[in-house]
């Protein structure tokens, strides 16, 4: 666990947009088959690196403007001649916009691409409500046997960009763009779709949770601590497919969860992992620390992840009502 788990309420040196471009120029420059998609978004994502990457890579990186669905369409041809695409572009573009697209093109001829969907959640900050994704994983699940991963700190970026064991898989991959993420897995940590990682032991409450809440969970846990309460604290790795068994089991062995998403409540983690439990039929206290029925707004992050339910406070009260019902 002290190889593996690293958090202490430090952060990246760096913010996660430059982190992820120097992954993908290594990616580039090891694998000739790795072809990188913009639709007008290049240097929001890549930051500084993004001028030398396209001298450097020429057509592999390319620029089809703003046209989402060209450059999802471009994708699928790509990876059908057996090139590697990825894509990074806003969430609510690439998901809400262009849906049909990847259903098709790629989900459906069974063609592997990383789809990184960048702002979600509070995350989105200034860009606008238009450009806020706050249902973009319900909208994904949807997508048979489509991976998701809302990452939770640099390391599990890396893992999801690198892994190739399947490269016909296509991937949706959420995560910050302009924030310095905090650090919670070491360089030893171990990733598997489908594989649930438990980061902290508890016996009265677990709580569930992916991308930016899980370093927000662990902070909870502590606090709780200090109430008298036994937080155990899991993130499910992939909210799509779901470790169902080790969500079922860990209701069971503390008897109440909180699941902790940076999403609406409807159709993210919040759904998967009450499907789980009902499907078990492993009842128990659960609540949910994910966006309410609302559009996005416009604010800096730190406003709308208070406005949106989302502070350390939010899961700590969460967790005294789960255990109180129980």
């Amino acid at each position: 666990m002290r190889e593996t788990v690293i958090y202490d309420g430090s952060c990246d040196h760096e913010e996660i947009r430059k982190i992820y471009a120097q992954i993908m120029d290594e990616l580039m420059e090891k694998d000739s088959r790795v072809v990188v998609g913009d639709a007008d978004v290049g240097f929001s994502v890549y930051g500084e690196r993004m001028q030398a990457m396209r001298q450097k890579y020429g057509s592999r990186f390319f620029d089809v403007g703003i046209q989402e669905g060209n450059l999802v369409g471009m994708a699928a041809g790509l990876s059908l001649v057996g090139k590697l695409p990825y894509i990074a572009i806003f969430a609510p573009f690439l998901t809400r916009r262009v849906y049909d697209t990847i259903f098709v093109s790629l989900a459906y001829a069974r063609l592997g691409a990383k789809l990184i969907g960048c702002d979600p959640g509070y995350t989105s900050a200034y860009n606008g409500g238009s450009h806020s994704a706050l249902e973009d994983t319900g909208i994904m699940r949807c997508i048979p046997d489509i991976i998701i991963v809302d990452v939770t700190d640099s390391r599990m970026l890396r893992w999801a960009l690198e892994e190739r064991s399947q490269p016909e898989k296509l991937w949706y991959i959420r995560t910050p763009r302009s924030i310095k993420m905090k650090k919670v897995y070491g360089p030893a940590a171990e990733f598997s779709p489908g594989h649930a990682l438990t980061l902290r032991e508890g016996s009265d409450v677990t709580l569930l949770a992916c991308g930016l809440m899980t370093a927000k969970a662990l902070e909870a846990a502590e606090l709780l601590q200090k109430q008298g309460v036994s937080a155990r604290v899991v993130d499910p790795v992939t909210v799509k497919p779901l470790d169902a068994d080790c969500v079922v089991r860990c209701a069971q062995e503390t008897g109440a969860m909180v699941c902790c998403d940076n999403h609406r409540a409807l159709g993210g983690l919040c759904s998967a992992a009450a499907e789980a439990l009902a499907e078990a039929g492993a009842c128990c206290p659960f609540e949910k620390v994910a966006i309410g029925e609302r559009f996005g707004e416009v604010g800096s992050a730190d406003t709308l992840c208070a406005k949106y339910g989302l502070d350390v406070g939010d899961i700590v009260a969460a967790s005294l009502a789960a255990v109180e019902r129980k």
